[in-house]
């Protein structure tokens, strides 16, 4: 079911009356809990019956760890936990990824091809429900929270259906709390989801899915195209990317509060970072902090010198890469992002010797001419995540800075020469999906739609939210496209 489906808004609407209803709170957990097991059994029962197993595994482990009084038990049952959640994570997401690389090896020194791909079903989700499950027992290890006694409390940690599939990454310390606390039927909160939820619809079906429309037939085929055209598909893969994760991230926040829960900030107007330590500080925020405290932290963070702190991002960003796929494109993106981070702290600590420099650079023209080139460097990078292989990307760098021969052209191809033919009806597509999201973003940092949203009667609010609804329909292209994080 996903969020943006008929199928789910009914599962959705049945549920919420259901919940409000019931007038005792250990009633309404169970009832998501059942709810939860239920939307992710759409996808396959089979999976959903392991995921409450391992979940009741981990239960039984971290309250061992609690009750435990040696060094060894505690170390030995963690042990357990993690080799347990990343030898699922690793079955299931990994193994035809890692037995096809030694196969090609293989080739390479000259042996014959031995491998045969395994028929392996990765469950949805399976990234995000393992870190979350991973930083619930290393905390409960550290000390910093408590094992949850209570089986379905823990249940709905895991399974609780908004951030199951694709996040924000839930840290138990968090979440657990908030399913204790009482409960009630409060207007204001549900109309501030039902506004988290529409702007996600929006930016899903009206944005994401549209952009996605010059974004495929360029990335798949590059050197077919114009050099305009593949630098309008990498800025419009960027925007796809963007509001397809933001928007599946808007609509559970929107979903969660609807039912009493608060999830994590999961993007703050990344494109508006005015470097890369900044972006990924305001992009996917719940995996950059779990990869923070989980690992670049415990590999020793910045406080061993520079080559130390260096080798720790090469390490941190190249399993988020891993993390993000199985493929070795994915690695490649987590590498430059890791390099792209080490030139910035350089350069950062150079300017501070050069203080007229970084003045300029502090500068209005200066921090916009920073946010510009921070927003181009990640479009580039974009462009290892998105293709399927490193002669795919090097197709697109090869075409970004070499124009097509006059034969290579396809002139009834209608992605050909976009810029400057701004008449044309895909193009204004283009131009206005980049519009609505510019304007969007400097809204968002002004603030300044705040004061006159809140003085608006009623009646203008669900005329506005009609509209908006009806819009997100109106605009959404012909096929829903699957969610691009639901892979992960």
């Amino acid at each position: 079911m996903l969020f943006c489906s008929i199928s789910f808004m009914v599962f959705f609407v049945v549920l919420l009356c259901i919940y409000w209803a019931l007038p005792w709170q250990r009633a309404r957990v169970w009832l998501l809990v059942a709810a939860s097991f239920y939307f992710y059994a759409t996808w396959n029962k089979w999976l959903a019956i392991l995921l409450c197993i391992s979940t009741f595994i981990d239960y039984l482990l971290a309250l061992g760890i609690e009750k435990s009084q040696t060094a060894r038990k505690r170390q030995l049952m963690l042990c357990v936990s993690l080799f347990a959640n990343l030898g699922l994570l690793c079955y299931f997401k990994y193994t035809n990824f890692f037995l096809l690389s030694l196969d090609e090896v293989l080739i390479a020194m000259g042996a014959s091809s031995w491998f045969r791909s395994l028929k392996v079903i990765v469950p949805i989700g399976i990234s995000f429900y393992t870190f979350e499950a991973i930083n619930y027992m290393v905390d409960v290890y550290r000390g910093r929270i408590r094992a949850e006694r209570n089986f379905g409390d823990f249940l709905l940690f895991i399974l609780f259906f908004p951030h199951l599939v694709s996040g924000p990454i839930v840290r138990a310390r968090d979440f657990l709390p908030q399913i204790k606390r009482p409960k009630h039927c409060d207007w204001v909160r549900l109309h501030l989801g039902l506004q988290y939820f529409l702007m996600g619809l929006f930016k899903k079906l009206a944005i994401a899915d549209r952009m996605a429309q010059f974004a495929d037939p360029v990335f798949d085929h590059a050197l077919d195209f114009q050099t305009p055209a593949v630098w309008v598909a990498m800025f419009a893969y960027a925007m796809q990317v963007y509001c397809d994760f933001s928007g599946y991230t808007d609509m559970a926040i929107g979903t969660a509060h609807m039912l009493g829960y608060k999830l994590a900030e999961n993007f703050n107007m990344p494109y508006l970072a005015a470097n890369i330590s900044e972006f990924w500080n305001r992009w996917h925020i719940s995996l950059s902090s779990w990869l923070r405290d989980y690992i670049f932290i415990p590999l020793g963070g910045s406080r061993n010198g520079e080559w130390k702190t260096r080798r720790n991002l090469i390490i941190t960003m190249t399993l988020c890469g891993l993390w993000h796929g199985a493929a070795w494109p994915f690695v490649g993106f987590g590498f430059l992002q890791a390099c792209l981070l080490i030139v910035h702290r350089a350069f950062h600590r150079w300017c501070k010797h050069q203080p007229r420099l970084e003045g300029v650079l502090r500068s209005r023209p200066g921090t916009m001419m920073r946010i510009a080139f921070t927003f181009v460097c990640f479009c580039l990078s974009l462009i290892v995540f998105r293709s399927s292989s490193f002669s795919n990307a090097l197709d697109m760098y090869k075409r970004l800075l070499i124009a097509a021969p006059a034969v290579e052209q396809a002139p009834s191809d209608p992605l050909l020469a976009l810029v400057p033919k701004l008449e044309q009806p895909p193009v204004f597509g283009f131009w206005l999906a980049a519009g609505i999201m510019l304007i969007g973003h400097l809204l968002g940092r002004t603030g300044i739609w705040i004061r006159p949203a809140l003085r608006l009667p009623a009646p203008m609010l669900g005329f506005s939210y009609a509209v908006l609804f009806g819009l997100a329909l109106l605009l959404e292209p012909q096929g829903a496209k699957p969610f691009i994080y639901f892979q992960f």
